[in-house]
């Protein structure tokens, strides 16, 4: 849950490095969340609203934390525009040293 707060507070930076760790806790928690509110929605008759409202909510913060998974991995945060490539790349570790994006995120 800390990965997801903080992709939530670095919601507008697309700058600097995630981790895949990051990436990947941010992308589970929020796909649970959504299909909680989701379920809400349903359950109360509200079938597009709440969840509309929630998937606007995640949608510049996973944004953000996509592109700083990017730059982690040592390319452009350009990419997230190749839906294929960047699946791959989500997969793959990290560069371990500080490359022209920034330093090695620490733990």
């Amino acid at each position: 849950m800390n990965w997801y707060i903080k992709a939530l507070k670095n919601y507008s930076t697309f700058s600097g490095r995630a981790r895949r760790r990051e990436y990947w806790w941010f992308t589970l928690f929020n796909g649970l969340i959504s299909m909680g509110v989701t379920l809400i929605a349903l359950l109360f008759g509200d079938d597009w609203i709440i969840s509309t409202l929630y998937s606007l909510f995640a949608l510049l913060p996973g944004l953000a934390v996509m592109v700083r998974r990017n730059h982690d991995a040592g390319y452009s945060g350009w990419w997230i525009l190749c839906p294929v490539f960047n699946l791959i790349l989500m997969f793959f570790k990290s560069d371990p040293e500080d490359n022209r994006f920034g330093p090695y995120p620490a733990e």
